[in-house]
């Protein structure tokens, strides 16, 4: 091997680690929401920690986020939980990046 093909290793190798950070902290991100979700609708811890993985579940539907907003967006709404759309992506956003940190300190 020549310091090209080394180095476009080494560019892949990184892209690779990279997208599954990326995979762990969405993944994180969502369960957190799905927390914040079930706190807002008055779940109990239990019930909290299954809808949190319903919210993991349906990240699965569709490429992007609009499958776990729109779930979010249906589920506040049946529990009559007063969030608007603005709200519920700033919290996705946030916490999305409190998930990458967590991320990046546990590696």
């Amino acid at each position: 091997m020549n310091t090209f093909d080394d180095r476009q290793k080494g560019f892949e190798n990184k892209f690779a680690l990279d997208q599954n950070l990326e995979f762990k902290a969405e993944a994180r991100r969502n369960k957190l929401l799905g927390l914040w979700a079930a706190e807002l609708m008055g779940k109990s811890e239990e019930q909290a920690q299954e809808y949190a993985k319903e919210v993991i579940v349906a990240d699965f539907e569709e490429a992007g986020d609009d499958d776990v907003f729109r779930k979010l967006r249906a589920d506040l709404d049946a529990a009559s939980v007063e969030q608007s759309d603005h709200q519920i992506r700033r919290q996705m956003d946030e916490l999305l990046e409190k998930a990458r940190e967590q991320i990046r300190t546990e590696n």
